[in-house]
């Protein structure tokens, strides 16, 4: 006995014969199968494998190689913008990065771009900062106080681009 409980063991009652075929009732409901097998099922059409876009189907840290870290160190709160080399987006051979330079043509925290375009934080730290170092986006230094307190303005855009989303 472990808890009160036999496991089994104690009183013994005996067995139970199951109730065999004839014994149930004569309206058992229809099991999922027989339901199954009634319904006249169209065939699938392309428009039930159609995606909103080709990246609806790719994983987002498939566009990052599997890396979920930057050579390039960016806060959530640093502003990101798209650079002069950066203006040709059609020129862009990966379509993220097209996609960041298109949103990114006013400046944006790294943490809007990761809400607008549906990715997690890592993903987009990765890819802003792949985007970086080719050049495709400036990013911009971030107000802080000395010995690395947050400013108070910072602060207070923070806090309203947190209102925001």
């Amino acid at each position: 006995m472990l808890n009160g409980l036999t496991f089994g063991r104690g009183r013994r009652r005996g067995r139970q014969q199951r109730p065999s075929a004839s014994d149930s009732p004569a309206n058992d409901p229809p099991s999922s199968q027989e339901i199954m097998k009634r319904i006249d099922w169209p065939p699938p059409s392309a428009a039930d494998y159609a995606f909103e876009g080709d990246a609806a189907i790719v994983r987002p840290y498939t566009w990052t190689r599997g890396r979920t870290r930057s050579a390039v160190d960016m806060r959530i709160e640093a502003m990101v913008s798209t650079s002069e080399l950066g203006e040709d987006i059609e020129g862009m051979p990966q379509v993220e990065h097209r996609s960041i330079a298109r949103l990114c043509t006013e400046p944006r925290s790294v943490a809007e771009v990761a809400t607008t375009l549906g990715v997690p934080l890592g993903v987009a730290k990765v890819l802003l900062g792949d985007m970086a170092g080719l050049g495709l986006v400036v990013v911009h230094k971030t107000a802080t106080g000395g010995a690395n307190k947050a400013h108070l303005v910072l602060m207070e855009r923070v806090l309203s681009g947190l209102r925001r989303l």
